[in-house]
């Protein structure tokens, strides 16, 4: 229960007095734990603005939702991250469940502030499909997902190579990355039991890219820093730094540095243009 008190000189006649009153007059009393659901200053705009208690109340049980979800999924996490031999950075959160999947004599890592996104009451998940899973198939196989990285609804699965998501990368809903095709091409007849391990490739996905919604990315593909896929993209090759790609197959569209920093690089034979400011030539059948 909330608890108010006013100084005598204050007329107590309207709830915009109550509210408005100075801080120093006022003493607030919430059960524990309340304080953190229920922001004041939260309450406050939400009465200036003249919002119906309905929408009030919407907006609480959101955020109740968002905040309980998250907690339940960063413990469920933790847990059973312990329990399979998975190291998780500090800070990380985790949304609705997650599959961790480890094989004897792998490796799985989670970095420092990574999110974990598998549940649709989060906003920016609204078309999550699936939850996130993280799984190696054979000893020697590993994923490493970089600190700050954001995934949601991201399937990584590493057969017998490695799999490394960079540093604050972003992953749409409902992403595909593997190292495997996870059957051997030829002969026919034996696809179904042969696994063609021999084809195998690692996975590499650049600090600060960013992954569309429904992309696949495939064997032997690494993805530069500060890259874009477009949504739906099947990603076959790789994509340069600072560049936009879409497409089955991803095609590179254009580059993602401004035409004034392009042309302010360094031109001379013998010096080198930055990273950040390779130019990619645009493509014409786009």
């Amino acid at each position: 229960m909330l608890v108010v008190q006013v100084s005598q000189h204050h007329s107590a006649t309207s709830l915009s007095n109550v509210m408005d009153t100075d801080a120093s007059e006022q003493t607030t009393a919430l059960p524990p734990g309340l304080a953190e659901v229920i922001n004041m200053s939260m309450l406050r705009k939400a009465l200036e603005r003249g919002l119906t208690p309905a929408n009030i109340i919407s907006y609480a049980s959101l955020q109740v939702m968002t905040r309980w979800g998250r907690f339940w999924g960063t413990l469920r996490l933790r847990c059973k991250a312990a329990l399979v031999g998975v190291p998780i950075g500090a800070g990380v959160t985790a949304h609705g469940p997650v599959g961790l999947m480890r094989w004897p004599g792998s490796h799985i890592s989670i970095g420092d502030e990574t999110s974990l996104i598998s549940s649709w009451r989060r906003a920016t998940a609204a078309a999550l499909a699936t939850p996130v899973r993280l799984r190696t198939f054979g000893p020697g196989a590993r994923i490493d997902i970089g600190p700050g990285a954001q995934l949601s609804g991201t399937s990584i699965t590493a057969r017998s190579t490695a799999i490394s998501i960079g540093r604050q990368v972003l992953i749409a809903p409902n992403c595909i990355i593997v190292d495997s095709d996870f059957h051997a091409h030829w002969p026919p007849e034996a696809r179904a039991t042969e696994p063609g391990m021999e084809g195998d490739r690692p996975v590499a996905i650049g600090d600060y890219a960013w992954i569309g919604l429904n992309c696949i990315i495939l064997k032997g593909v690494t993805i530069g820093e500060g890259a874009i896929i477009g949504a739906g993209s099947v990603v076959t090759k790789d994509v340069p730094p600072h560049s936009l790609a879409a497409g089955s197959p991803a095609r590179v569209l254009r580059s993602l540095v401004p035409t004034e920093d392009r042309a302010a690089a360094p031109q001379s034979a013998g010096q080198a243009r930055p990273a950040a400011q390779t130019e990619i030539p645009l493509r014409r059948d786009a």
